[in-house]
């Protein structure tokens, strides 16, 4: 086997993986290296996003919504269900199913375009090589003429709720829960804890989930933010903010959390698993040799300039392990950006339209700029929005809850932001993430035609509002701010 390509990528999830066969299909030579082994010792591509993380996430968060829609919803439709029961361990399995079949398609993906998987470590060292260790610890050096690190993130462990494993478990670990915990409790009212907790309380979990901050997703804008709020606690969430953990201890299998509360009295509770979500951390352990040539950031982020190009020569980096949200699609995008200017094309990444989503029940999901934003550069602008409580197919479907929210330049009229909570959420900001992309006004968005019933006419109808010219719901003409 060659020891030299024109391109080695260390990590294969989104970011690498993808990275990996665009520059196949441009012609280079390509090694991916990937250090992961799934629950079976196997291993496997895909990285945190298909193993870990989004695939198997968004798997169970669907399987516990039908639960729940049978549960608890069915009645309303003039549906009677009798004998319900819950088989978790068929849930997981499930799960792992959907996961293998994916893992399974990027390697497929892989022998198609060419790319050369290694199972193993890597190590940037100086002059472009890479240390390159398998799982039996056999080194060798590899050589390229670009590498791409790739390697991705971690959870982050806290001193005062250390993971066990059993007790105490991080988001891997809730993923692989064996049945439903009576009390369960949650660090982190993040995106990771917010759709962790929920697919355990749909199932029937008593769910309280503690946030050290005051505000409930800061990132997000606030006032879908408030309305996501009282829509899951609705649900049941017990969401606690300024909810500071000051320690915890397993006894008798169970957790016992102490915590200050947003008074300051210090407070108990006991759970029977409690999942840590308080953010992520880039991997870069063992990574880098110290003449590499490459830089980190004070967050210990890999410090790339707006190409992902690090400081070494023919050294990029991209995905998590570098600045900016860590979203799989971020990632993706990144490494298609980098494999096109490896081959020598000058493709660049519009950083200001990258959509976010939490896949909880309505999703809640944003691109472009909050309002709180808008409002801070001091910039004119107007906003509409629009109830999905005045949706038809919404309410067809019984998901009336929510509202889409479009934000726009008072003096241009060009779309500044989108922000979804409700049906489809996730489906609704990508049409305004494409309108954004090539400067869409919100007159535009008002004058084109969306079909009926849809959940999109909340959008076409929420850029009417912005202008004031909104037909099925009452105009609220804002002044220019």
């Amino acid at each position: 086997m060659s020891n030299t390509f024109d391109v080695i990528v260390i990590g294969a999830g989104p970011a690498g993986y993808v990275c990996a066969i665009r520059a196949a299909q441009l012609g280079l030579t390509v090694a991916c290296i990937e250090r992961y082994r799934n629950a079976e010792g196997k291993s496997a591509l895909g990285g945190t996003c298909l193993n870990v993380g989004c695939v198997p996430s968004k798997t169970l968060l669907d399987s516990s919504h039908k639960y729940a829609e049978v549960a608890e919803e069915f009645a309303a439709h003039g549906i009677g269900v009798s004998g319900l029961k819950l088989d978790v361990p068929a849930m997981i399995e499930r799960k792992n199913g959907i996961v293998k079949q994916l893992t399974g398609g990027i390697a497929a993906l892989f022998k198609a375009n060419g790319v050369t998987p290694l199972f193993g470590t890597g190590k940037l060292l100086a002059g472009r090589k890479v240390e390159f260790t398998d799982h039996e610890g056999e080194q060798r050096i590899l050589e390229a003429e670009h590498v791409v690190l790739a390697t991705g993130s971690a959870p982050i462990d806290i001193p005062v709720a250390s993971v066990d494993g059993k007790a105490i478990v991080d988001s891997t670990g809730a993923l692989d829960l064996d049945k439903v915990p009576k009390r369960l409790g949650v660090i982190g009212a993040g995106v990771i804890g917010l759709e962790l907790g929920s697919v355990w309380r749909r199932l029937g979990s008593e769910v309280v989930v503690m946030e050290a901050m005051d505000v409930f997703l800061a990132i997000m804008d606030q006032q879908i933010a408030k309305e996501a709020h009282k829509a899951l606690t609705k649900q049941g969430l017990d969401i606690r903010m300024g909810c500071r953990v000051t320690g915890s201890e397993v006894r008798r299998g169970k957790v016992e959390v102490t915590y200050l509360a947003a008074d300051g009295g210090e407070q108990k509770e006991i759970f029977d698993k409690l999942i840590v979500c308080v953010g992520r951390r880039p991997h870069t352990e063992n990574l880098l040799a110290p003449d590499c040539g490459v830089n980190l950031d004070e967050r210990g982020l890999v410090f790339v300039d707006d190409t992902c190009a690090t400081n070494a020569p023919g050294v990029w980096a991209i995905g998590d392990v570098v600045r900016g949200p860590m979203l799989a699609h971020k990632g993706s995008e990144e490494g298609v950006m980098v494999a096109e200017r490896i081959a020598g094309q000058k493709t660049q990444m519009n950083y200001g339209i990258i959509p976010n989503v939490i896949y909880t029940h309505p999703e809640i999901a944003a691109v472009g700029l909050t309002e709180e934003q808008v409002r801070q550069s001091g910039e004119p602008y107007n906003v509409g929005t629009f109830p999905f409580a005045a949706n038809a197919r919404a309410l067809a479907a019984d998901a009336g809850t929510g509202m889409v929210k479009l934000i726009a330049h008072a003096e241009t009229d060009r779309v500044l932001g989108c922000h979804v909570m409700g049906p489809a959420a996730a489906e609704l900001v990508q049409q305004a993430a494409i309108a954004m992309e090539f400067g869409t006004s919100a007159e535009d968005l008002g004058m084109m035609v969306f079909a009926h019933p849809t959940f999109s006419e909340a959008l076409h109808e929420a850029a009417l509002a912005v202008n004031g010219h909104a037909i099925h719901t009452a105009n609220r003409r804002r002044k220019k701010k």
